[in-house]
Parts: structure tokens; sequence; C-alpha cells
């Protein structure tokens, strides 16, 4: 009897002592335990998503993929098999299972070694979520008592939902949402079962079960989980057999970028870090709407590509980057050797690398990366004349020979058609901005030709000297200032004596051609150097210097001497754009913006773009009484009147039959065939820098063509060259080398947008003028037009007939490059 006392006394000794351990334990690790709004909001780490305007994803920012999902959205098979193989008992638990522990216990008694785990599915839970990865006592006791207090709050569906949507499934997958997409390409609900169990395999070692590494492992662990999943009566044995007969089809697959467009995701990205900081940026789950619009955007890289790979070609081969053996005293590679060679090699847009392996006489053929055997015909090689220098080029070529041997590595590129043609990755630079003149709203933004060649965004970053498309600026100031477009300034050379430096300063009109007195329109529409000068001094450097920070340039921006009237202010393309929309909007400054709105990881908009609207027909008053309107800047009627001087930089003006026309410097873009349309080319000293801005009332285009070095011309030579008849001398422009691009372009984009015209206020008079003097004419004949004025700026008086003589000065007709 007292032997069983003291037994008695001993176990309940125990168990006090147990049980205070226990109380110890809990109190010791209770601030660790999570409260019930932790476990109810518990946060998962999704990527930041970037889309189109219409949906389309653009990119995708943050170390782990995922792909949130309720448990109604995952499949039941999936379930099983995790139960199956991870917590056969999860049902019947309260989130720790003491028979796993026993049995876990016993195997390392009996073993010496740690051959099977006791965390049931809660504990991972609470491992994954709220506790480290270190392997210590003490943090299974937290796990446990975690996992306990999870049950208490959490219904077991809502426990598998956090499971199956945290767990680590490699490749950076994170939840079997992301998983599925990652190595299969497909939404959960539509894998097999063999899917779905190499899936709950992969948890127990992502890597090492990685099934692109190890697909022999991976299949071995699938196996296992079907096998489990037959144990548990999950599957029949006709499924099993059926299964475990499917071969491992898991292929990585990358995010699903639906459109390509790496500078305007890269803005964003920086754009949401300056918002919410790095951590949430990265993993709140974000998904930003861009203003862009996909087919828009895809054409607008095309445009640029094109064209300067078109620059590129024009201007001459400058041969192979490497020749791979000497093919006088080497032995050819063999192709492995060469597809190895190809395989470290980084293609570009459509480029594809490619080795020669054989001349014909002219025709080539070449191993591409992709293991095929291709052959250039001569159509595609015959532009390889040598390049000199970016004005010349050396004599056209009469056989392959003379352009490549074997050896060389090269660049091909492939035409729709299957044909393809000899490339070359350009050194020249370009860039596009198109917004919506009205908003602001950004419609497409190129940064350059190749995001992975260079990330630097010229769109947005490149100030560079704009060139005459200060021009429109300079003759906003002229009219706001008592000048109209039919005033008549003297088109003659100019010399300004610098006594300081005993030089003298003669800006020239390019191509030097002078008519005498000219119209401001037509001299806006035929770029003449002289007369922006001209008005700069009339209405004084300071003035208008002064009036050019209407259009939001940066005052540090805006030297101030007469080259100002010339484009010696730098700009970066989105904000020479910028203040080319006032022209387009009826006078207002608006605020370029490229997000249109941001939801969070559950679809909720938590930020809608609020832009400033240019209202042309809103008083100033009801404009600065509201904070919807973007605010005026310049007068309706000044906006106007540039806009539709603008448009003679396209059309030109005069009469053709009586040998009075003019061309305007812009007349390229009559390809489109819109009268809606505004354009002002813009070439730089030495062809430095290249431009055309073009618009209508909805849509505004500035292209940029140069290159990143300052100071490096594209091509300029003297219209008065004496050419050698072997070599080609090439001059470039801004009709030239900017203007395609920009046509490129907008062809695609206004091909369903009807005609949209600037906005004509009231308050302008149209009136008949003569062409040769500005005044009044009551003639009807090639001698005279009509134009506009304000209603303070009308004509009152009527041309002599001698004044018709004046006019009978004109410049020759254009040459195939642009005339200012």
């Amino acid at each position: 009897m007292t032997l069983f006392k003291n037994i008695l006394r001993f176990l309940i000794i125990c168990s006090t002592l147990g049980v205070l351990s226990i109380v110890a334990l809990y109190y010791y690790v209770k601030s660790d335990i999570p409260s019930v709004q932790v476990l109810k909001d518990v946060q998962l780490q999704s990527p930041l998503l970037v889309f189109t305007k219409d949906g389309k994803l653009i990119n995708q920012f943050g170390e782990k993929r995922r792909i949130p999902l309720s448990i109604e959205q995952i499949p039941q098979n999936l379930i099983n098999a995790l139960i199956a193989t991870e917590d056969s008992r999860f049902y019947d638990h309260p989130g720790v299972d003491p028979i796993g522990i026993i049995r876990s216990a016993l195997v390392v008694i009996t073993t010496g070694q740690k051959k099977q785990g006791a965390s049931t599915l809660t504990m991972q839970v609470a491992r994954g979520f709220f506790l480290t990865r270190e392997k210590a006592y003490i943090r299974k006791i937290k796990e446990i008592f975690i996992a306990l207090h999870i049950e208490q709050l959490l219904s077991k569906d809502e426990i598998l939902e956090l499971y199956l949507n945290k767990m680590e499934f490699g490749n950076r997958a994170f939840g079997v949402g992301a998983a599925a997409q990652v190595y299969f390409g497909k939404n959960i609900s539509e894998l097999t079962l063999s899917q779905h169990a190499m899936l709950a395999g992969l948890l127990q070692a992502p890597s090492a079960l990685n099934p692109f590494r190890h697909p022999q492992r991976a299949k071995k662990r699938r196996n296992i989980v079907l096998a489990r999943m037959l144990d548990e009566k999950y599957i029949t044995e006709a499924v099993y057999q059926e299964a475990i007969k499917e071969p491992i089809t898991a292929k990585f697959h990358g995010a699903e970028i639906e459109v390509s467009a790496p500078y305007i995701s890269e803005m964003v990205r920086a754009e949401m870090v300056k918002q919410f900081g790095e951590e949430d940026a990265y993993n709140k789950g974000f998904r930003v709407y861009t203003t862009i619009e996909a087919n828009t955007q895809l054409m607008a890289e095309k445009a640029v590509v094109d064209n300067l790979e078109q620059y590129d070609t024009r201007h001459g081969y400058r041969g192979p980057h490497l020749h791979l053996w000497d093919f006088e005293t080497q032995a050819a590679w063999a192709p492995r050797d060469i597809l190895d060679y190809l395989a470290q090699i980084k293609e570009f847009n459509d480029l594809k690398a490619a080795v020669v392996t054989d001349i014909q006489d002219q025709s080539i053929t070449a191993l591409v990366k992709d293991g095929r055997f291709v052959t250039v015909q001569w159509d595609g090689l015959k532009w390889a004349r040598s390049y000199l220098r970016n004005s010349k080029q050396g004599p056209a070529p009469s056989s392959a020979s003379q352009i490549l041997n074997p050896g060389a590595a090269i660049w091909l590129k492939e035409a729709q058609d299957g044909q393809w043609s000899l490339s070359q990755i350009p050194q020249v630079s370009g860039a596009l901005v198109s917004l919506n003149p009205q908003d602001g709203a950004i419609k497409a933004i190129v940064g350059g030709y190749s995001f992975e060649q260079s990330q630097y965004n010229r769109a947005v970053q490149a100030k560079r000297q704009v060139g005459s498309n200060i021009k429109p600026f300079i003759y906003s100031a002229a009219l706001e200032n008592g000048f109209t477009l039919a005033s008549i300034v003297n088109d003659a050379p100019i010399n300004k004596w610098d006594e300081t430096n005993g030089t003298a300063w003669r800006p020239k009109n390019d191509p030097e051609v002078y008519v005498g007195p000219i119209r401001v329109r037509r001299a806006l529409g035929e770029s003449k150097n002289v007369i922006s000068v001209r008005l700069l001094r009339a209405v004084g450097l300071s003035k208008t210097a002064d009036y050019l920070l209407n259009f939001g340039f940066n005052p540090a921006d805006i030297q101030r001497n007469e080259s100002l009237a010339l484009g010696s202010i730098s700009l970066t393309p989105l904000e020479l754009a910028t203040g080319m929309a006032t022209f387009a909007n009826g006078g207002h400054l608006i605020e370029p913006y490229f997000i249109s709105r941001i939801d969070d990881a559950n679809n909720k908009t938590i930020r809608q773009a609020q832009p400033l609207v240019a209202c042309a027909e809103c008083s100033n008053d009801e404009i600065k009484d509201s904070f919807h309107y973007a605010p005026r800047v310049i007068s309706v009627q000044n906006s106007f009147l540039i806009a539709d001087a603008l448009k003679s930089g396209i059309w030109g003006g005069g009469s053709w039959k009586h040998k009075t026309s003019w061309q305007g410097t812009g007349w390229r873009a009559q390809k489109l065939n819109r009268h809606d349309l505004s354009g002002k080319t813009g070439t730089t000293n030495d062809a430095v820098d290249t431009w055309f801005t073009g618009f209508n009332r909805d849509l505004l285009t500035t292209t940029w063509v140069g290159f990143d070095s300052p100071g490096i011309s594209l091509g300029r030579t003297s219209y008065n060259s004496n050419l050698d008849k072997n070599q080609t001398f090439l001059g470039e422009s801004g009709a030239k080398t900017a203007l395609p691009a920009w046509i490129g372009f907008m062809e695609f984009a206004l091909q369903d947008m009807p005609i949209s015209n600037v906005y004509q206020p009231d308050g302008l008079i149209s009136v008949r003028i003569d062409y040769a003097s500005g005044l009044l004419s009551d003639k009807t004949d090639h001698t005279s037009g009509f134009e506009f004025f304000t209603k303070e700026t009308v004509p009152t008086q009527y041309a002599q007939p001698k004044a018709e003589a004046i006019f009978e000065v004109s410049s020759p007709e254009p040459e195939d490059d642009e005339l200012f």
C-alpha cells in the first residue's frame, strides 16, 4: 500500500511539474503567439504586377511569384495529395498530432536517426508565417503552441488555404497558383492528377526534387505521393496505375508577359518604390494599370526599332563583331562548337546571332542560334557598303566575299516572308513619347533601341538640344507681342559683331537660301533660322526667355542668349512633348502621367489618377476656380494660330501651278493624308540631334534620334559637295531621320481616330491677304489667300499692286533634305 501511495504521489508530482512546465513555457513564448487579428489578416507576399490600360501584363517585380487562391479554387485532388503525404490525420488532430510525435520519437530511439517528421500542416503554417528556420528546441515549442492557437481561431479549410498559398515550391514560386504557372504554364484547375501529385511532392525539398534539374527524383517522389493517396483511399488502383505512367512534363514558364514595354514598366517600378517603399512595393501584391494601350505601345516599339535599323544600314556595315576562325589558315569549327558559342550570345529584339559557315558568289550560309542553317540571298546582303564615317560609306559590294568570310559572327534578321538579311546592332539611339494633349496621359513611350542593351530611358532622361523644335515657342512669343502670321520679316543673312571675342555671329538658314521679305507663317513652315532670330530680337531676349517658362521648362535649361532662337535649349522628349501639347489643347499646361490606377492584392482600387484636364472653352475664372482643369498659360487664340501655322510645316502653301508655292520641312508626313495634323522638324548644328513633333487635338507624339555621346554628328554634308562616284555621302536631318519613326507610329495610332482639329476659338477672323505684303487683298488669284487674325490685329490696309513683285523672290524647289 505504501508503495502504491509513493507511486501515486510521484505521478501527481510529475504531472503537476509537467503542467507547471507547460504553463511556464506558454507564458515564456506567449509574446510570440500571434493575435486573432494577425491570423485573420495574414498578408501573403505577392509581386508587383504592371498592366497596360487594357489589362495586358507588362511586367512583374518581386522575388516571390504568387497567385493567391481561395480554398474553393484549389482542386480537391491537390488537397488530397497534400494531406495524404504531409498530414494524413489533419482533420482529426487539434494542430498537434500526438501519434505522429510518438512515432517519430520511437524511430529516433530505435535507429538513432530522425527519418520521420512529426510536424502537422498547422505546425508548418505556424513555422512558415511566424517563426524562423533555426533548428532549436525552443522554436519547436513555440511552433506547437502557435499551432494549437491557430486551430482555435481558424477552420481547417482556412488553415489549408494559408498553407497552399504560402509554401515555397521552388523557382521563386510561392503557393500552388504560382507553382502551376511556373512548372506547367497552366492554371491550377487545368492540371492532371499526376501533375497535382508532383506539386505536392515538391514541398518536401523544392530544390532537390526540382523536375528541371532532377526529373528522375521528381518522378520518384510523385509516385510516392500517388501511392500515399492510394493507401488513404483517395484514388483507386486503376487511377493510380494510370497516373504513374504519365511522364514528367514540367518545363519552366516565366511570367506570362503579354506586352513588352520595359521602359514604362521600369518607370512604374521606380514610382511605386518612391510611393510605398521597396519592401511594400515588391511584396504587397499591388496591381498597377498604366495609361498605355497594348497595341499602340507595340507599334511604338516597332517604329523606333525599324527607324534606327534603317538609319544604321544606310550608313554602312561595320563588319562582323568577331571571327571564330581564320578561314585561310584554320579549320572550320564543328556545328556543335558554333552552337556552344552562340548559346552565350544575348540577342536583342528580332536580331538573331549567327556564324557564317559558307560563302557563295552572292549568298551566304549561316548557322543561327536555334540550330538552323539558313541562306541569306543577295537582296539581304547588297546593302552592306563598308562604313567609313557617319556621313560617308564605301562603294557598293558586288559579291558576298567582299562583305563576309566563313567564321564571321554576325547578326541576321528574318522577314515575315522567311527571307533573311544581314543586320547589325545600331550604335545610334532614339526615343518616342506619345501622349494625350488634353490630360497628359502617356499613350506610348520608348526609351531606346533595346532595354536589355541599355536601361537608359532617353524619353525621360536624355536632355538634348531641340534645334528648330523651339521655333513654335519663339513664334508664340512673337504673336503675343504684336506679330501676326501675316507679318513680313526679312529673310536675309545676319552678322553680329562680338566686340569681346572679336568675332561675328552669323546664324544661317539651312540650306543657305534667303528669299527676302517673307510672311511669318511661311517662315515657320520652312523653318527659317534667321527669321527666328529676328523675332527673338524684336520681342526681346529676356522677355522671350521668360515667356518660354509658361510651357513648363526648367529656368536652368533656358540659355539667355540669341542662340535660344535656334534651339540651344536642352530638353527631354517628354518635356518637349509636354510644352508642345499647349498648342494642341487650347493653351493649357498639362502634367504627363503614366499610372491610371493602383489596385491592392484584393483588386480594390486604392489610388486613381486625377489628371488636370485642358478646357479650351472654359473661361479663365472657371479654370482658376476648379482643381480639375489644367492652368491656362497662353491664350486660346495664340495656341490655335501656332497649331494652324504648323499645319503649313506639313502641307506648305502657295501654288505650284504659278511657281509661288513653298514646301514645309515636314512634307513627308503628307503620307498620312490627314489635314488635322500639325508638325515641326528639328535639327541641331551638324545634325547631332534630330527631332519631329506632330499632333492633332487628341494625340501628340515626339521622336528623337541621336547618339548617346553628345556632339557626334548623325551625318551632315554640304549641298555643294563634290561627290566621289564610288562613295556615298549622307546627310541627316529631323525630316529624314526622326520623322520616319513618327510616321511609322502615327500611321497606326491614328488609323481608327476620327479627324480631330485643334479647337478653333472665338475672337479670330479669317480675311484674304496679299501673300507678298501680308496686307488685305481684293484679288482671288494665286497671289492671295486667307489668313487668321485676332480682332485687334486684322490688317486695315490693302496691298498695292507693285507689292506682288516682292513675292516673286522665291526659294528653289526643295531637295530631299530638310529646308531649315
